[in-house]
């Protein structure tokens, strides 16, 4: 009975109940777009630069571990010293410098060395850093900027000749010759990390050890540990933003089911009163509206999902470099979330129908 009833109230009004239950999606898909650009953007990233095949990585005593925010560029003349340590295999300096006009970070690498500690570039078009003002672009990025090898390419205030088009996870989507970036940026002869491969992943605790006591004003990080520092908890301000974002998404469900009950039971003030006049309690009615705005929330739930599917299509197919990481955790909290706020909505307008008097509701015109 209580099934045949919510479900002949939500069709009663359909206009009504698509409005409510797409409030109820808009605010799924914001929390499950949200953490999941953050989150995909941060795992991407981590990802990328682990997938240089580098154990230990030096940077500067304030650097972070987001390498953007790497500190002042060091001396390029620490490689010499990190790659005469025992059980280092090869080192490889690298320059960052943020590109504003196309929100990326730039790699200044010696080719020689990035293939030594990375085992090089998986060429698509063209051919390795061989000019000072040839730039490597990668395919994700190619495809973006619609550059091809052989075109020229302007950053920086400088015109540089895309030498190959390389398949992308090594780091950056840009790379261009270390001692040309070292030029343009005023930093001759400087680093902003050195990536160290050892003889055998084993030798990893053994190289840092020795390198904590030799460079103690550097920082020593090691790779194996860089995906769980990408964390929006570990970036300052991210998990504030993330949050104000849910708080937002929560409160426009919340209104939406509110507006939605409380128009409900004024609409169906007599409906109500009949029912109470046939000997249902208030406990009664509350347990049917409440059921009621649960069913609404299930359908908005569900069509929350599918739009945060399409949302992620529509922003991956605009901007291929985007990364939206959508996980089953975060779906379930974010239906979680929504029926806790549907039924928090719904409480008040439950518990305004169960106090109606059924004679003054009969008569309510």
């Amino acid at each position: 009975m209580m099934g045949e009833l919510i479900a002949r109230n939500l069709l009663h009004r359909p206009l009504r109940t698509l409005i409510g239950a797409m409030g109820i999606a808009v605010e799924v898909t914001l929390v499950v777009i949200i953490v999941g650009l953050t989150s995909g953007l941060l795992t991407e990233t981590a990802k990328r630069i682990e997938g240089i095949g580098a154990d230990i990585m030096l940077q500067p005593s304030n650097a972070s571990y987001l390498l953007a925010l790497g500190g002042a560029p060091m001396p390029i003349k620490i490689g010499d010293k990190l790659a005469e340590m025992k059980y280092v295999q090869s080192v490889a300096p690298m320059l960052f410098q943020f590109n504003t006009s196309g929100v990326e970070i730039v790699y200044g690498i010696d080719p020689e060395s990035f293939r030594a500690v990375s085992g090089g570039f998986v060429f698509l078009q063209g051919h390795d850093l061989e000019g000072p003002d040839d730039i490597l672009v990668d395919d994700i990025a190619a495809k973006v900027k619609k550059i091809h090898a052989g075109e020229t390419y302007r950053i920086f205030e400088h015109d540089w000749h895309v030498a190959g088009i390389v398949e992308h996870g090594k780091g950056s989507r840009l790379f261009v010759p270390l001692t040309t970036l070292q030029e343009l940026v005023g930093a001759r002869d400087k680093a902003s990390v050195f990536f160290l491969k050892c003889t055998r992943p084993e030798h990893t605790e053994d190289v840092m050890e020795k390198m904590h006591h030799d460079f103690s004003g550097y920082t020593v990080r090691p790779l194996k540990d860089l995906m769980s520092m990408y964390t929006s908890t570990n970036i300052p301000g991210l998990q504030s933003f993330i949050n104000a974002m849910i708080l937002l998404a929560v409160t426009i469900g919340l209104l939406v089911i509110f507006l939605t009950m409380y128009t409900t039971v004024i609409e169906r003030t007599k409906d109500i009163g009949v029912l109470k006049s046939l000997g249902a309690n208030h406990w009664f009615v509350i347990r049917a509206l409440l059921s009621e705005s649960a069913a609404l929330c299930v359908l908005g739930i569900g069509a929350g999902i599918g739009l945060s599917y399409l949302v992620r299509a529509g922003f991956i197919w605009k901007f291929p470099t985007l990364t939206i990481l959508i996980t089953s955790g975060w779906v379930l909290r974010a239906a979680g979330i929504a029926l806790l706020g549907a039924l928090f909505g719904a409480s008040y307008p439950a518990w305004l129908a169960s106090r109606k008097d059924p004679v003054e509701a009969l008569s309510y015109d």
